[in-house]
């Protein structure tokens, strides 16, 4: 029944056979995008995470990784490895090792998915993403999940192939049952539909009669009322008829009861369903119709991952076991088992149309005929047109059709036929013919076309020959599409495509004759034929035609221009073989076209040619610049230069000059300079420029200081100083052009050069005196040279050029031009002018310095004066201001205070020795502070000092002031307290001096001040001051103790909780307490007497008198950390105080005071609805064995975990209160446990069976059988064994105690039940296979089929069951290893018959040797029968070999018989040895007549040995068949064979031969054999050698016959040429001479030779077939006359039968007439 199923189901890959660890199979750790790629994450043994990566296309090498991520998935075709790891996702590339991209998500992602190649879809808690790897793009949010899926888990996610429809699909528990959540969002409407299904998908599909498919939705959906599949239209067609919506009802089998549907794939190509369940069912529907195809169970395991194969457009799932299984249609059974199984013939025939499957022939012709008898002409059309593989689309069909009459104003019904084919899809060649014919008959060509385009026609040669007539051009297509080359070539030549012939001659591996197709196209078309030239000359890999022959036949026909274009192309590769044709093509132009010479030679395109030769031809046509290229000589090029100079392109011979050598470049540019300087300076300066590096910059400036040419120096130099960093090219630069005047250039190189010499431009500036003395300006500007420009100027009156300077250049050199100026004693009115003229311009800091170090600040004051009214705030300008108006004492205390912008640091320390307070006052107004603590200290200034520390409010400058290095600190601390503090009346300058002190640890001296201040100064406002009142008891701490008891009686503003805080700390237990106390918080003081007095009766007096719950609390906590269980309850229960019921049931629980915890617990419980509570309320019942009072308890509404309470009774040995507890809970399964620990078995197995848990009923089985309860033990063990997990550990249960009958009993038991899975059957195979043999084959040929194989196999083996092994084998389909057990054990599993069915089913050829060998050794008489069902499958040679090796010939002779029809050389030879050992000389004949394949000369050679006659005959005969004449007649001369001989001469047209044996004749008398030789040999004997023998032997009249014929055939030759010729004459006469198109060629149609056999061709002209050229003739049809034909006679027959030609009057055989 398994051959039959239509689906194949088969085993890819075991996981854990790769070592992959069980426990990472599964739905959180392994994915499956494709079938390319499996991805696991999985932890290995020593605690490191790995990725395995598993290449289907190579799985026996999986690749790891050491990756740490949350989740990994594969891209479904490339190596990209997604990963996520929290919320951070990254792409990499495993074949480019880096990473694509990377980014953060902001919500975590719960699912994802490849939805394409390149599209990664992302699913959060709250919405959808999509991210492309391509580019640079973020996840793009696609729409928000609906509120239905919030608390689902999301298992899947799909779309159609254009991403316009998405699903996301969820699970959830609800009511004891797995339900299904979708959400179908269009991405058009962007609108969701919360839709109840498990699993769904979409397909593309193509209705009847659409273009445009469809796109459908399937959905499959378990409720609690039903289980439906759904297939709906979600997107439109063109589709004649909309798609109707399909609803089918799903079946789930009574033991599938949990199960659901989890993944969906949907073939297109099928159109076929694939829906997987949980529980490992497969459901197959049709798409279209949702009938379902089969339904069965294909895996034990819960599959949780599925994706749709490609390959096979099946599916490929993954089990919890890791078995990796792939599940496809079988294309040879779906269609038969749709048909017979399901009796659903619709879609058989259905299927089988749209996949073109087998199996629904029968269907397809008896519907045919049916309709076609009904009348139903266009219905039967149809089913011929849908049969599969078309197998009705033949021309019995098309008869059929044009048999039918045609009806009065209908179509005919042949042309109904196939215009239902073409909406099918194409016509066969048939049906391409016959539809064509009537088409073109009525001229409609452009359905033609149209079909064409469309590929709606198969192309043929027969096409080809019937469009021809009529369109040239369709021909063309239809010969092209039909590959028939000879009529392609012919059309595109007729067409004048000649860049295709060669195209279409290298792709199809045509070789027609090109050089005469070339000559052809030559005389009508030479443009063509230059382009078709160049075409076969650059033929990839090797030209098609010689280049020589195509450039001959060019010129000849004088075509300069053609063969210049021909040859330009074909030499543009440039190889040195072709110097010669590159020499000639120049020469050609030169002489012919000068100017495409020179165009040539200017491409570079040619470097091969004979240069000198050129190089004269060059000069002669006056190309002087191609002269000089190709001259190597001097005196040549210096001639050519001399004569061309002037006509000399100057830039080509700029660049020639670089090749000449260093002097003679030089001697050549001084000859040009001498011969006319004035119109070669110029040349001679670019020449000089490009090459200046070369010739070396010197020797050309001198060259053009010697001839004094200043200008052609300026030129050349210009160039030159743009790129030369050389100072002595930039001076003589700046020298050359101050000679000619070019004083603005001048300027330029002063202002921008950076490497002339400025020292040496200074004085030469100077020098020269210009006109302008800006350039001499710049360069002391630029170069520090302003004292010397200063005095320069200053000296020589050009007092204009200074103040410019100043005022326009460069007003920040002002100060050095007024110091050079004070150098020189220039008067004050002249330098205040000066300056108050460059006003703001010129930098104050830089001038007071110049002016304050010759001691002349007073000089500036006017001018900073002005400055400053100016709002000039620069610290310089009112720094000087500040120094005038102190020396001259002009109200400078004001000025310090009141200016903002001078620097107090630099005016501080002007004022130091001059005036202290006012360095005092500078330093505070820029809060200078080290400057002005320092300055005080000196001066003694300590009360100023102080009252700016205490303005100044800096905590670190306090702290440099108190340090104790200070040696001033006394008397500032003086000043501090009796003036600057008292002063003060701002609380933030007291607390940052109280602070100060405190940091400086100062605390008598703060105790003092803040006694002063807070408790002295009663009416200060500092006296209630909160933080100073903390402040004195935090010091009073921390420096005197016996202080603090009294502040805290007397002071009542402080913070109490911070000082009894700080007095824990410093250990002040007593004054923390009365702190605590005088402000009533109770609680901190208790826990003072608690946790530091450490007194608990103080603590139990303290909270009796305080009587408050809080304090009661403390009290609690502590005698319950003491192990006061009971005072501390009672506290507690004071207090009512549930908060520490935790620690509490702890201590009660390890000092066993249970009693207590019941009154502690149920106060507790009046306060909290805890479970805790509750729990251990039930606990301490149990404990206490108050059973009654727990069973009243538990019977009441609580929310204790009693679970937890039972198993903690269980664990402690209560077994009695544990199973009060889990009855009342109903956990049938730890009741199980309990009542097996009571020893209350039944009772056990009644709540094992409520339960109905594998790990319940595998405990209360063990218990059972460990207490020998077996018949309770087996009620168990049926529960176990159909969960396959768990059988192996029950069989080892079993087995370790000894009860194997029992066991086997159980199993046998098992095999009913409706879950009874291949597990079983196999273990109980196992089992049989070792207590009870004789049992184990009636198992196996029962169940085979439900056996895991493989298993079984191992057991049989291990147990020495050959039989048994052997069935295994075969019907695991191990048929080698079958056949290897059945001959290596053949006394207990030998067959005939079986292993004639095994041996031909085997992989191994060499079992198929194996086997005939062991027949031979042990079953001799039935090898032949053997050898008859191996015949298709074995090498005959190998097989013959074999067993002539063995010595056994004889006995595979009727195997020899059945297969020499192959004819084999090693099947013949054996074969013929036999029949010569048996004499039978007959059948060796028969069998060398049909069957030539062996050695036949080397039995030639044997049989000529033989003593029989018969036999030698046949060696005759061999040697005559191997063209051995002389050997055949030989032997048949020797055995009077002289028929034979006659025959062998005959046929072997050797006139050698023929006449030897003619004399042989003569010599033996033998006159009818002379006669009958003649006869035989009549076209071998020569007629003289005839009459010569005959003559000199006086047997003519036998020969007279021979002469006859003779004469007869050479008259009627000559007679047949004669009247050629005149036909000839009279044809030339009347059509004159032939077209010129066939004389271009030298060649016309008389010179074309006939076909052998005598054809005729002279018709085959362009005229003849539509101007097509005449194509030269296939190879080896021009070689002669073919044969006996061109002879006027035809080959006479055998011997004793006569030949009659009709156009001769004599015949032989019947006597001369």
């Amino acid at each position: 029944m398994a051959a039959n199923l239509p689906i194949r189901l088969q085993e890819v890959l075991q996981l854990t056979n790769l070592g992959i660890n069980p426990a990472a199979i599964g739905f959180a750790t392994l994915t499956m995008e494709s079938e390319k790629f499996i991805c696991i994450r999985e932890t290995a043994p020593d605690g490191t995470s790995n990725v395995v990566i598993i290449d289907m296309a190579n799985p026996a090498v999986p690749i790891r990784r050491p990756i740490s991520a949350d989740a990994a998935i594969m891209n479904p075709t490339d190596q990209i490895l997604a990963l996520k790891a929290g919320q951070q996702l990254q792409i990499f590339s495993i074949e480019q090792r880096k990473k694509l991209k990377n980014f953060t998500m902001v919500d975590q992602v719960v699912f994802w998915k490849w939805i394409s190649v390149n599209t990664l879809a992302l699913v959060t808690a709250t919405s959808v993403y999509h991210w492309s790897k391509e580019g640079a793009n973020d996840p793009v949010k696609v729409f928000d999940r609906h509120a239905d899926l919030a608390a689902c888990q999301i298992i899947n996610y799909r779309t159609d192939s254009s991403q316009q429809w998405l699903c996301l699909i969820g699970i959830s528990q609800k009511e004891g049952r797995i339900c299904g959540s979708m959400q179908l969002y269009s991405v058009e409407k962007q609108v969701s539909q919360s839709i109840e299904g498990h699993a769904a998908g979409f397909a593309n599909y193509m209705a009847p009669g659409a273009t445009k498919p469809s796109v459908l939705f399937a959905l499959a959906v378990r409720t609690a009322a039903a289980s439906k599949l759904l297939v709906l239209e979600v997107a439109k067609g063109d589709a004649p008829t909309p798609f109707a919506k399909r609803a089918n009802d799903i079946f789930f089998p009574p033991e599938a009861v949990a199960d659901f549907p989890v993944s969906m794939q949907i073939s297109e190509k099928y159109e076929v369903v694939y829906m997987i369940t949980k529980m490992g069912y497969v459901h197959m529907f049709d798409l279209s119709t949702g009938t379902l195809i089969y339904r069965n169970r294909i895996s034990g395991e819960t599959i949780f991952v599925t994706c749709f194969q490609d390959a096979n457009e099946g599916v490929m799932m993954v089990n919890r076991k890791g078995q990796v299984l792939s599940l496809s249609i079988d294309e040879t059974n779906i269609v038969p088992y749709i048909s017979t199984t399901l009796n659903n013939f619709e879609l058989a025939m259905n299927m089988a149309s749209k996949n073109s499957l087998p199996g629904a022939d029968d269907l397809f012709v008896a519907q045919f005929q049916r309709l076609f008898q009904q009348g139903q002409y266009k219905e039967a059309a149809a089913v011929a047109a849908n049969s599969p593989g078309g197998s009705l689309r033949n021309q019995k069909t098309i008869a059929l059709f044009q048999q039918l009459p045609t009806l009065p104003n209908q179509p005919a019904p042949l042309l109904q036929y196939f215009l239902i084919l073409l909406e099918k899809g194409k016509l066969n060649q048939i049906e391409s013919l016959e539809l064509v014919r009537p088409v073109l008959q009525q001229g409609r060509k452009q359905l033609l076309e149209k079909w064409l385009q469309e590929d709606k026609l198969e192309c043929s040669e027969r096409l080809g020959d019937e469009v021809r007539p009529h369109d040239l051009k369709l021909a063309l297509s239809i010969y092209y599409r039909a590959g028939a080359s000879d009529k392609v070539i012919a059309c595109f030549a007729e067409t004048g495509q000649f860049d295709k012939i060669v195209a279409y001659a290298r792709k199809t591996g045509a070789a027609p004759d090109f050089i005469f197709l070339l000559s052809r196209i030559l005389a009508v078309n030479s443009p063509g034929a230059v382009q078709f030239a160049q075409l076969l000359i650059n033929n990839e890999g090797a030209p098609l035609v010689d280049v020589n022959q195509v450039v001959d036949l060019f010129m000849q026909r004088g075509l300069i221009q053609d063969t210049t274009s021909l040859l330009l192309d074909v030499l543009k590769n440039n190889k040195p073989e072709e110097g010669d044709l590159q020499t000639k093509l120049l020469e050609i132009n030169l002489v012919a076209a000068p100017a495409v010479a020179d165009a040539i030679m200017g491409n570079q395109m040619f470097t091969h040619y004979n240069r000198q030769r050129i190089a004269q031809l060059c000069e002669k046509a006056a190309l002087w610049q191609r002269a000089l290229e190709h001259y190597s000589e001097p005196h040549d090029i210096k001639r050519v230069i001399m004569n061309g100079a002037a006509a000399i392109n100057p830039e080509f011979l700029i660049n020639y000059m670089g090749q000449l050598s260093d002097d003679d470049c030089l001697e050549i540019l001084k000859e040009m300079l001498k011969m006319n300087l004035r119109q070669n300076l110029q040349l001679v300066v670019q020449i000089a420029v490009k090459y200046a590096a070369q010739l070396n910059p010197a020797n050309l400036i001198a060259m053009f200081e010697s001839f004094r040419s200043y200008e052609g120096l300026f030129y050349f130099l210009a160039n030159l100083t743009q790129t030369s960093q050389d100072p002595d090219v930039h001076f003589k630069y700046i020298e050359a052009a101050a000679r000619i005047g070019q004083y603005k250039e001048v300027e330029r190189m002063c202002r921008d050069s950076s490497f002339y010499p400025p020292e040496k431009v200074r004085d030469f500036l100077k020098e020269a005196k210009l006109p302008d003395q800006l350039p001499l300006i710049i360069v002391c500007d630029r170069f520090e040279f302003v004292a010397d420009l200063t005095h320069y100027l200053y000296k020589n009156n050009y007092s204009k050029f200074l103040e410019a300077y100043v005022k326009q250049i460069n007003p920040v050199n002002t100060p050095l031009v007024v110091g050079a100026l004070l150098d020189v004693d220039c008067p004050e009115d002249y330098v205040k002018n000066l300056i108050m003229a460059v006003r703001g311009l010129c930098p104050v800091e830089a001038l007071v310095d110049q002016v304050e170090k010759r001691n002349r600040l007073k000089l500036l004051l006017p001018w900073l004066e002005a400055r400053a009214q100016e709002s000039n705030i620069e610290p310089a300008l009112h720094n000087a201001l500040a120094k005038i108006y102190i020396d001259s004492n002009k109200n400078p205390e004001q000025f310090l205070n009141q200016n903002q912008f001078y620097d107090s640091k630099v005016v501080g320390r002007y004022c130091e020795k001059r005036d202290p307070y006012l360095a005092f006052v500078a330093y505070k107004r820029g809060l200078c502070d080290y400057e002005l603590i320092e300055v005080t200290n000196k001066n003694g200034l300590f009360k100023n000092q102080a009252r700016y520390l205490v303005e100044r409010q800096d905590e670190g400058l306090w702290g440099y002031v108190l340090k104790d290095e200070n040696e001033y600190k006394r008397s500032l601390v003086d000043q501090v307290v009796q003036t600057a503090l008292p002063e003060s009346k701002n609380p933030d300058e007291v607390s940052t001096t109280v602070r100060a002190f405190m940091t400086a640890d100062m605390p008598n001296e703060l105790i003092e001040l803040l006694e002063k201040i807070v408790i002295e100064g009663k009416d200060s406002a500092f006296s209630q001051n909160k933080s100073l009142q903390n402040l004195l008891l935090i010091t009073a701490i921390k420096a005197d103790r016996s202080r603090v008891m009294d502040y805290v009686n007397r002071l009542d503003q402080f913070d109490a909780p911070d000082i009894a805080n700080l007095a824990v700390s410093e250990g002040l237990f007593e004054e923390a307490f009365v702190t605590f106390r005088k402000f009533k918080h109770h609680v901190p003081a208790i826990q003072v007497l608690l946790e530091h007095v450490q007194s608990i009766e103080r603590a139990f007096e303290f909270a009796e008198r305080i009587n408050e719950p809080e304090v009661y609390s403390k009290l609690g906590k502590a005698q319950l950390d003491r192990g006061m269980v009971k005072e501390a309850i009672d506290s507690f229960i004071k207090a009512q105080d549930p908060e520490f019921y935790l620690e509490v049931i702890s201590a009660a629980e390890r000092y066993d005071s249970f009693d207590d915890l019941v009154r502690y617990l149920q106060m507790c419980r009046k306060k909290l609805k805890e479970p805790a509570i509750e729990s251990e309320l039930i606990y301490a019942f149990a404990k206490t064995n108050k059973l009654a009072d727990l069973e009243e308890f538990i019977s009441t509404p609580t929310c204790a975990n009693i679970q937890s309470v039972g198993d903690k009774c269980f664990d402690e040995g209560l077994y009695e209160a544990a199973k009060l507890l889990f009855s009342n809970i109903s956990n049938f399964a730890r009741l199980a446990s309990t009542l097996v620990k009571l020893e209350q078995f039944q009772a056990a197995v009644d709540a094992a069976r409520k339960a109905n848990s594998t790990r319940t009923w595998k405990e209360v089985n063990l218990a059972c059988v460990e207490a020998k309860e077996f018949r309770l033990a087996q009620i168990c063990g049926l529960n176990i064994i159909i969960h396959g997990d768990e059988l192996e550990e029950l069989i080892r249960n079993y087995e370790v105690r000894g009860h194997y009958e029992e066991l086997i009993t159980l199993l046998e038991a098992g095999l009913g039940l409706e879950r009874a899975h291949v597990g079983m059957f196999t273990e109980l195979a196992i089992l049989y296979s070792r207590y009870k043999e004789e049992k184990l084959m009636e198992h196996l040929k029962l169940f085979h089929s439900r056996l895991n194989i493989p298993k079984v196999l191992r057991a049989c083996q291990s147990n020495q069951q050959w039989p048994e092994l052997t069935f295994l084998y075969i019907h695991y389909d191990e048929h080698d290893n079958a056949a290897l057990t059945i001959m290596n054990h053949s006394v207990e599993a030998w067959a005939h018959d079986l292993f004639r069915e095994v041996i031909v089913k085997v992989a191994n050829l060499d079992l198929y040797y194996k086997a005939i060998q062991f027949y031979i050794e042990e079953h001799p008489m039935l090898v032949n029968e053997l050898l008859k069902v191996l015949t298709p499958r074995i090498d005959h040679a190998r097989s013959v070999q074999l067993v002539r090796r063995l010595g056994h010939l004889p006995l595979i002779k009727g195997y020899l018989q059945s297969v020499q029809d192959q004819n084999v050389t090693h099947v013949n030879e054996a074969y013929n040895e036999l029949l010569i050992e048996e004499g039978a000389y007959e059948a060796l004949r028969g069998s060398i007549d049909a069957h030539t394949n062996f050695d036949q000369i080397g039995l030639a050679q044997k049989l000529e040995k033989s003593e029989l006659l018969e036999f030698r005959r046949v060696a005759a005969y061999l040697y005559k068949r191997n063209q051995r004449w002389a050997q055949s007649v030989e032997l048949s001369k020797k055995d009077r064979l002289y028929k034979d001989a006659l025959q062998t001469a005959a046929e072997s047209h050797n006139q050698e031969v023929a006449e030897e044996l003619l004399r042989f004749f003569v010599e033996q008398n033998n006159h009818p054999a002379f006669a009958a030789c003649l006869y035989t040999c009549y076209d071998l004997i020569r007629p003289d050698v005839a009459l010569e023998v005959a003559w000199r032997n006086k047997l003519i009249d036998f020969a007279m016959p021979f002469i006859v014929q003779f004469v007869r055939d050479l008259t009627s030759r000559v007679d047949a040429l004669e009247a050629e010729k005149k036909a000839k004459e009279d044809a030339k006469a009347k059509e004159g001479e032939k077209p010129d198109a066939f004389k271009a060629g030298g060649v016309t149609i008389e010179d074309v030779p006939v076909y052998g056999g005598g054809v005729d061709v002279s018709g085959y002209t362009p005229a003849a077939y539509g101007g097509q050229l005449a194509l030269p003739a296939p190879p080896g049809m021009m070689q002669g006359y073919g044969g006996m034909g061109g002879m006027g006679m035809n080959p006479m027959a055998s011997m004793g039968y006569g030949y009659q030609d009709p156009t001769q009057t004599g015949y032989y055989g019947g006597g001369y007439q």
